[in-house]
């Protein structure tokens, strides 16, 4: 890091508050935190120094919003922000202390559940890293972030732009969880794999309500972990934002997640150079705890992650061509929808991995490729396994890949090795490595171990560690070379015992050009689970293979107490529960599984038998309250969610075309005004509140972000609304809500408002006028149903 570093062995010292400082300072409503660096450097400077004489380490840039999108209207380019913010903080540091470059979220939501596509995203944070080159920042810091899959765009866009250090955190809810469904262990697991040489969590909640999700990350984290709380929950009190924990307070819990190993700390909203000095002094005499993280394989997408190792894994193969037609003809005929319900219809009989490979020659196989992975990934939860023997394929693919997923795969010859292996390190994947080389297969398992343990060599020489490899040691036919088939399961065994590193095979292959290939199939992957099988690549929607694996979880002390066998076989000799979802049909089981595609012609199929209404209310309502039942309980998350609502959307979209048609009413439940209040410029929570309220028949008029009072009052008027809703992401911006609220009812509107946002809680929603809040989006739309039911 230039002339300066840091030192490992001791622990480090973020800042605090950037904004509630510039509260302190007098920043006005709606001016823009970023500005200041160019209008009053003076400002930004004093309060770096305040943080330095508490006792920081390192200062963060005031660049959390210097993106593109967010300095659109402002008249300052991202380099001028981020070069005079380097300078500012640079000055105040000297050369004894470091100073990060802060890079915060894009504002924007990315797909599937918004419209800012990956690589998009990925340019906004290069302008950001390339902006700050020739400037003496000493590393980089992505915070703040709630979508891993904005977090992985900022990391490549750091590391492909950049040589400095990249430190990560995430934000995370009361639930555990950010706000697009990720977990500790899954932050955990991506974030490291990518690279950044320090990870944790920032905002959102107080120390006290980060215990439990610094415990998770402490457990698992090879790298150090940085937690910068806030200062407890916001209130309001005589005109201004105040945060309920003090430095005492604050401090105590800091020492606590000391124990646990966390070595970097800061603040959030709320703190100041009081907090910072209270930690220092705290620190002063203490060594960081000498934690070992516990050893895991595992592989993730964006909100589940699955390890390999403590039990069988099934790894879903029907995602494929060869040897299926219908795949191959859906392939050919670009018909995605009938492999989404392949996936669907994997996930629902027991795979925990879905294995995706649309190698045919007569397509584009990278577009493809690309295609159904932001697909599957939008539609399901399970992780993927991206199978081609193009490395360009697998590049395009997992670069696009919202988690961690596996590389299907390399082998133990040189070149394949050399063009896999740097794949896998710089996207953080897992690998499988086949035990064949330039002479092919061998035919004794101690020559297949051999190769695996070249392979596993080579790979560590990347930097690739043993955790992220499967071995394959190759299941050859039993109908061809059946003296082969035990050595492929000593194979697995001596792979175990010598190298420790996870095992997969195709276990169907033995059976091939064999008559009763059922048999043989769960004969041989009986004795391959018992020499150390972890994850079988099988068709999970073979019974007797699955009822294979479910009995060997019982037998090898994996299924505890064997209550995942009691729960499918009690009751039900020989026979498996009936899966969830079994019961549901049409449109209802459409929009539960989000197929957007199917809604309409589904939709115009309903209508020749029934009235639209009677769709509404009897298919498209009852399955959204049963997706935000099931969002409420933490069984799916935001993307799901949304996927569900715009599935609705289509549907709704056929049905107001008929209703226009036959001049027979409206679908409107009632008209709702949403604005993101006057000098915030994020607008993600606002926009999904729109998604599903426009989805429960809603008319929804969006006025925007940086929405001045006078604005919304007048759009109030004008169109005659009854319901408001207002969002603000920022401490700094409250008040131009609290002014938005007056506003509106000194204006004689005769409107109820409702508000929203990270930074606010019921009883702050009561305080600056409010008549509603809502903690998220699914709340907002139960507030709307309640209130026109009360006004009609």
């Amino acid at each position: 890091m230039n002339q300066r570093s840091f030192k490992t062995d001791s622990f480090l010292l973020f800042d605090g508050a950037m904004g509630t400082m510039l509260q302190r300072e007098g920043i006005k409503p709606g001016e823009l935190p970023d500005s200041y660096n160019i209008l009053h450097p003076e400002i930004i400077e004093k309060i770096h120094r305040a943080y330095l004489e508490a006792g920081s380490d390192i200062i963060t840039t005031n660049t959390f919003g210097a993106n593109r999108l967010k300095l659109k209207r402002s008249g300052y380019s991202v380099e001028e922000i981020v070069k005079n913010a380097i300078r500012i903080a640079r000055k105040a540091a000297g050369e004894k202390k470091l100073v990060a470059l802060g890079i915060g979220p894009t504002g924007q939501l990315l797909e599937p559940s918004g419209t800012l596509r990956f690589e998009e995203a990925y340019a906004l944070f290069a302008d950001q890293v390339r902006a700050a080159s020739g400037e003496e920042a000493d590393l980089i810091l992505i915070e703040t972030m709630s979508d891993l899959y904005e977090v992985k765009a900022a990391i490549l866009a750091a590391k492909e732009n950049s040589s400095l250090p990249v430190f990560c955190t995430m934000t995370f809810q009361k639930n555990g969880r950010t706000l697009i469904g990720t977990d500790p262990l899954t932050m955990v697991n991506v974030v490291q794999s990518l690279g950044a040489d320090a990870l944790g969590l920032n905002c959102s909640l107080g120390p006290k309500e980060l215990m439990p999700i610094v415990r998770e990350i402490t457990r698992y984290s090879r790298v150090p972990v940085l937690v910068q709380p806030n200062a407890g929950l916001p209130e309001y009190k005589n005109g201004e934002t105040v945060f309920n924990v003090g430095a005492e307070e604050f401090t105590s819990y800091i020492l606590q997640m000391a124990e646990y190993g966390v070595r970097l700390f800061g603040g959030c909203c709320g703190t100041t150079p009081e907090y910072i000095a209270a930690v220092r002094a705290a620190l002063k005499d203490k060594n960081p705890a000498q934690c070992v993280p516990e050893s895991f394989s595992a592989v993730s997408s964006a909100s589940k992650t699955v390890k390999l190792g403590d039990s069988v894994k099934i790894i879903g193969e029907r995602i494929n061509p060869t040897g299926k037609k219908k795949i191959k003809e859906a392939l050919k005929n670009n018909d995605l929808d009938y492999i989404l319900n392949e996936a669907i219809s994997q996930k629902e009989a027991g795979a925990h991995i879905l294995d995706v490979n649309a190698g045919l020659p007569e397509i584009d196989e990278r577009a493809m490729m690309v295609s159904l992975v932001k697909e599957l990934q939008s539609l399901i939860n399970l992780p993927l396994q991206i199978d081609s023997v193009r490395a360009d394929v697998l590049e395009a693919a997992v670069r696009e890949y919202n988690g961690k997923p596996i590389i299907n795969s390399v082998n133990g010859k040189k070149e394949v090795m050399e063009e896999i292996f740097p794949i896998v390190k710089k996207y953080g994947a897992c690998v499988i490595g086949l035990t064949l080389d330039e002479c092919g297969i061998p035919s004794k398992a101690e020559e297949r171990l051999e190769i695996a343990e070249k392979i596993v060599s080579e790979a560590v020489k990347y930097g690739i560690p043993k955790e992220d490899i499967l071995i394959d040691c190759l299941v050859l036919t039993a109908s061809a070379q059946q003296c082969e088939v035990k050595e492929t399961v000593k194979a697995v065994a001596m792979v175990k015992e010598k190298l420790g590193v996870s095992t997969t095979l195709g276990v169907s292959n033995v059976s091939f050009g064999l008559p009763n290939r059922g048999l043989l199939n769960k004969t041989f992957l009986a004795g391959a689970l018992a020499a150390g099988l972890d994850a079988p690549i099988l068709n999970p929607m073979d019974q007797e293979m699955m009822d294979t694996v479910h009995a060997f979880n019982v037998l090898w002390d994996t299924d505890k107490e064997a209550k995942n066998y009691i729960s499918l076989y009690a009751g039900m000799p020989g026979k498996t529960d009936s899966k969830e979802g079994a019961s549901e049909t049409g449109l209802h089981k459409i929009v539960m599984n989000g197929l957007k595609d199917e809604a309409g012609p589904k939709t115009r199929e309903l209508l020749k038998e029934m009235g639209g209404m009677q769709i509404v209310d009897g298919h498209l309502i009852p399955a959204l309250d049963q997706i935000g039942q099931k969002y409420e309980k933490g069984e799916i998350y935001l993307p799901q969610l949304i996927q569900a609502a715009e599935t609705v959307k289509k549907a709704f979209e056929v049905i107001r075309e008929k209703l226009l048609e036959s001049g027979t009413g409206s679908l409107s439940k009632g008209k709702v005004i949403l604005a993101t209040v006057k000098g915030d410029i994020h607008d993600i929570g606002k926009n999904i509140v729109k998604i599903l309220l426009q989805n429960y028949g809603f008319d929804v008029i969006d006025l925007g972000k940086d929405v001045p009072p006078e604005e919304v009052v007048k759009a109030v008027k004008a169109h005659g609304v009854r319901l408001v809703g207002l969002s603000a992401l920022m401490t700094t911006t409250v008040k131009s809500m609290e002014d938005t609220i007056k506003a509106l009812k000194e204006s004689g509107a005769g409107c109820s408002i409702m508000v929203g946002g990270a930074v606010l809680n019921e009883d702050y929603a009561s305080r600056i006028g409010a008549d509603f809040y809502g903690r998220d989006a699914r709340e907002a739309v139960k507030i709307a149903q309640g209130f026109f039911d009360e006004v009609k």
